[in-house]
């Protein structure tokens, strides 16, 4: 074989690496970008539901106490109008 021959063998051999060690990176990359999409994705479902159970407490406190106002008051008129319990 001649030494061009060699040359562009080794050139060529050369390439296939550069592109193989590119393919690789790129699918290290890509594959780094999934598990950070993936990871982001839980963590944006964790702090949602978080949100969901911290509203439904929030509304069911806010509930118990509009109701506790409200026997209250009922409490007061019936007292006013001299309907209330004797005890």
């Amino acid at each position: 074989m001649s030494n061009i021959q060699e040359n562009l063998k080794a050139g060529e051999s050369q390439v296939q690496d550069t592109a193989n060690a590119a393919k690789n990176k790129t699918t290290d990359v890509a594959q780094s970008a999934k598990d950070k999409t993936v990871d982001a994705t839980q963590s944006t479902k964790e702090s949602a539901q978080q949100g969901k159970d911290q509203s439904a407490g929030f509304l069911q406190q806010t509930g118990e106490q509009v109701r506790n106002m409200a026997e209250g008051a009922v409490g007061n008129v019936k007292s006013t109008l001299g309907m209330g319990d004797k005890k």
